[in-house]
């Protein structure tokens, strides 16, 4: 689940996730046509080193959206890296308009730099959506509009703001990626997730026009906008990505950028990196994505996880006529999916759904239970190097647990030893139950951490009502833990000198004695 934060910090700004980087184009009836453009404020080494004292730009944020579809776009990539070209697709009922690129960080008064802006565009309404049967799948059949040149662009999570002379105002998502992770702590945009939940031409993978769950989409594309003010979809970019996003580059740690579809085509992504962290709603994954992430935990790759609902829903991923990977299946059935015919594997039931059962536990360690729920975080284990300092046993972190919770399930597969850092005791659709934030490791070495909550990063922001109560507590508590994971991530396989101990006898955990005792399967979920 998404909810949009709104103009300012905090449940604050408009909906965003990044772009890409450089020269534009003159509107030309036939197609677009390059024309490379000075930038505007001075670059950051194109190494990707971070500068923290640049200074930052204000006026970056969405403050008039307008009426639906006075200015819309969409990129056909999700990502590039430095150097790609990337063509913008608008429609707007503007005469003009212009793309001003924001890179989106740690800088001096603001969360963002602009780096470029484009000349004068001419406006133009493009076709209606068409809606693509049998799988329902939304498309806007447009022209290209301009042509983006991202040569000396640095690596980061970027955002083009479209301003057209009817005052009406969008952004445009796309991540420049890390040519390089090795030695980095990668940083991954769950653009699948996003992509799940965009209702523009009203479908997506749970919503149609008639209402019906039956008649959503069965496959969503990326050759779309982004619904304009979605409570979900790219929205989930301020609530559950920009905080941490920030808060790594404040780290002084060398930080990778990446796309979950990135994940799914590069097995050689998380070569060499030092960690690979998912944000806060991180629940579409393709066989490949978690393949490849198992790939490099097993190599001594470090692991976390900020969300409380990684790999729930199994998808598989297409080319349209834009390019490859661009087209999102998931049929939520196996029986449905013409897929199990053929490759019975790459069917998309939920992952931990017959007749192929694969549940998150195996690589989260935790799993999914329900939502919505809201608790205080309650630390468990205070003997554990994360905690020790920071957190005393049963000390709260109010209201920390939301909307959507994991848990240390024996039931399932999980990976021993594992402890349990967070115990946190709540009730969601009066069924008792825990939210367990857990840190285990492998025999390569690897440390993998799940925070079982999907607010961990609000904790992060001190704009976060959240983070902010209780004079700071929240805040100081979040920040001091992930300072600490941080920092021990970018030095290698965490394991090694932190290896797990393993609590869950002592916590009482149903089957972590000789006698396994199965804890009641968790309710369907229905998000």
């Amino acid at each position: 689940m998404g909810v949009v934060r709104g103009v300012q910090r905090g449940l604050g700004r408009i909906v965003v996730i990044s772009v890409l980087g450089a020269a534009v184009v003159s509107f030309w009836s036939d197609g677009p046509v390059p024309v490379r453009a000075a930038p505007v404020v001075s670059q950051a080494p194109a190494s990707g080193a971070h500068t923290p004292a640049a200074a930052g730009s204000a006026d970056w944020q969405v403050t008039h959206p307008g009426r639906h579809g006075a200015i819309e776009g969409f990129a056909d990539h999700v990502s590039v890296t430095p150097g790609q070209p990337v063509q913008l697709f608008v429609s707007t009922t503007a005469l003009t308009y212009t793309a001003t690129a924001y890179r989106m960080g740690d800088y001096t008064g603001s969360d963002a730099q602009r780096v470029w802006t484009s000349p004068p565009q001419v406006g133009a309404k493009q076709a209606a959506a068409v809606v693509e049967q049998p799988t329902r799948t939304v498309v806007a059949p447009w022209r290209p509009s301009l042509s983006v040149d991202s040569t000396g662009w640095i690596p980061g999570d970027y955002l083009f703001r479209l301003d057209g002379d009817n005052g009406a105002q969008q952004f445009v998502p796309l991540t420049v990626r890390t040519p390089s992770n090795v030695g980095r702590i990668v940083i991954v945009n769950a653009v699948t997730t996003w992509q799940a939940y965009n209702r523009w031409g009203d479908y997506s993978l749970y919503d149609s026009p008639s209402g019906k769950k039956s008649e959503r989409s069965r496959a969503v594309s990326f050759d779309r906008p982004y619904q304009a003010t979605a409570m979900e979809g790219a929205g989930d970019f301020l609530n559950f990505e920009l905080p941490m996003l920030l808060f790594a580059e404040r780290s002084g740690h060398e930080v990778g950028y990446a796309t979950d579809v990135d994940l799914h085509a590069d097995p050689h992504l998380l070569d060499g990196a030092r960690a690979v962290i998912t944000l806060g709603h991180d629940e579409y994954w393709s066989g490949a994505m978690r393949a490849n992430v198992t790939k490099a935990r097993d190599q001594g790759v470090n692991v976390a996880f900020l969300g409380g609902n990684e790999i729930y829903r199994h998808i598989r991923l297409d080319a349209t006529p834009l390019g490859a990977n661009r087209l999102e299946i998931d049929y939520k059935s196996f029986d449905g999916d013409p897929m199990s015919k053929t490759n019975p594997s790459d069917a998309t039931q939920d992952w931990r759904s017959s007749p192929d059962a694969r549940p998150e536990s195996a690589l989260l360690g935790n799993y999914y239970q329900c939502n919505p729920v809201s608790a205080d975080l309650v630390a468990a284990d205070s003997g554990n190097w994360l905690l020790h300092g920071i957190v005393a046993d049963g000390e709260k972190l109010p209201g920390m647990v939301g909307s959507e919770y994991e848990q240390v399930d024996l039931s399932v597969p999980t990976p021993r030893p594992i402890e349990v850092l967070f115990h946190s005791p709540l009730i969601c659709q009066n069924r008792p139950g825990f939210s367990d934030a857990s840190y285990y490791t492998t025999p390569s070495g690897a440390a993998v951490f799940s925070a079982g909550t999907q607010y961990w990063i609000c904790g992060l922001d001190p704009h976060c009502p959240k983070a902010s109560a209780n004079n700071g507590a929240v805040l100081h508590a979040i920040s001091a833990i992930t300072t600490r994971l941080l920092d021990a991530y970018a030095q290698g396989p965490t394991g090694v000198p932190h290896p797990a101990i393993d609590n869950l006898e002592r916590l009482h955990v149903p089957g972590s004695s000789r006698d396994v005792v199965p804890t009641a399967p968790p309710p369907p979920v229905t998000d």
